[in-house]
C-alpha cells in the first residue's frame, strides 16, 4: 500500500507527499482552466504516469534481455477535449531507442509497453497511440 497526501494550497494549487520517501511534487491549474500553468496540472501527471510506466515495464524487461535501456525516451502528447466534458482525449506516445535490438527483442519490448499498468488503466474513451522508432535518438 502507498500513501500520497494531497493538500489544496489555494489558486487552483495543490501539493502531494508521497509519505514513504517524504517527496513532494506541486500541481497547478492550467492557464486555459484559470490556473498559472506554472507547475504540472493533475491531467500532466496522467500523461507523466503514462510515459514513465511505459519506461520502466520496458526497463524490466530489457533488463531480463540483457538490452541496455539507457538513453532510451520517449514523448508523451497529451490532447485535451472541452466538450462534452473537460478531460484527456489522446495521449500519443512516441518512444525512441538509440541502438540496435534484433526483431524478437524488439516484440517483447514493445508488449512490455502496452502491459504498462496505467495504459491498461485508462478509460477507453482516452485514444493511445504508441509510436516506436527503434534505433533513433
Amino acid at each position: 500500500m502507498v500513501e500520497i497526501s494531497v493538500t489544496y494550497e489555494g489558486d487552483l494549487r495543490t501539493r502531494a507527499v508521497h509519505e514513504e520517501s517524504g517527496e513532494m511534487l506541486e500541481t497547478d491549474a492550467p492557464r486555459d482552466n484559470g490556473g498559472r500553468g506554472k507547475n504540472f496540472s493533475p491531467t500532466d501527471l496522467v500523461a507523466v504516469a503514462l510515459g514513465t510506466c511505459v519506461l520502466t515495464i520496458m526497463g524490466l524487461v530489457a533488463k531480463r534481455l540483457g538490452v541496455d535501456m539507457h538513453g532510451a525516451r520517449l514523448l508523451v502528447t497529451k490532447e485535451m477535449q472541452p466538450v462534452p466534458k473537460r478531460m484527456i482525449a489522446k495521449l500519443n506516445v512516441d518512444f525512441f531507442f538509440p541502438r540496435h535490438v534484433d526483431a524478437a527483442q524488439k516484440e517483447q519490448l514493445e508488449k512490455a509497453a502496452m502491459n504498462c499498468p496505467v495504459h491498461l488503466c485508462l478509460h477507453p474513451d482516452v485514444q493511445q497511440k504508441f509510436t516506436f522508432n527503434w534505433g533513433q535518438e
